[in-house]
């Protein structure tokens, strides 16, 4: 059984990942990548570069995600509010990049909550998973009309609540 667990998967402020996205867009260096967990809620928006993969395809697209990311410094998972999807993904992804690699996630229970600088650090080996915290409901209240952060926002949808 792994060592690595929900717990040991730190989250990432919505402040932190949009100093991140702005940094990165500013160097025209994309040292992280952000997962889309959201399945048919995947309407109204979604974080500026993020990938969609629907939870429903992760059996199959999870080794494909550790081969493909490898030299990510870091790896973004969010759903709705990253209450179970989100977090469940990035937990089968860190499992499965340990098991395919031999390598372990970062220091267990860090969070983040500052600066992009917190999670700059040498791709491959210490690549680093987070969950973002609240997800893109908690996303799209504060960064949903930003273009820079936000694409495709649809402000109706999100207007009386998720």
């Amino acid at each position: 059984m792994s060592s690595i667990t929900i717990a040991s998967v730190p989250r990432m402020s919505r402040e932190a990942l949009s100093a991140i996205i702005l940094n990165q867009a500013a160097s025209q260096s994309a040292g992280y990548a952000i997962i889309d967990v959201r399945d048919s809620d995947h309407i109204g928006g979604h974080i500026h570069g993020s990938m969609h993969v629907p939870s429903s395809t992760l059996d199959y697209r999870i080794p494909e995600l550790v081969r493909q990311l490898k030299d990510k410094d870091s790896v973004i998972f969010h759903c709705s509010l990253s209450q179970q999807r989100g977090p469940s993904a990035a937990l089968r992804y860190a499992r499965e990049r340990k098991r395919l690699l031999g390598i372990d996630i970062q220091d267990e229970g860090a969070e983040v909550t500052g600066a992009a600088d917190e999670i700059e650090g040498t791709a491959g080996s210490r690549q680093k998973v987070f969950i973002l915290d609240g997800g893109f409901v908690q996303w799209q209240e504060k960064y949903g009309q930003n273009e820079k952060l936000t694409d495709d926002y649809e402000k109706d949808i999100w207007e009386f609540g998720y």
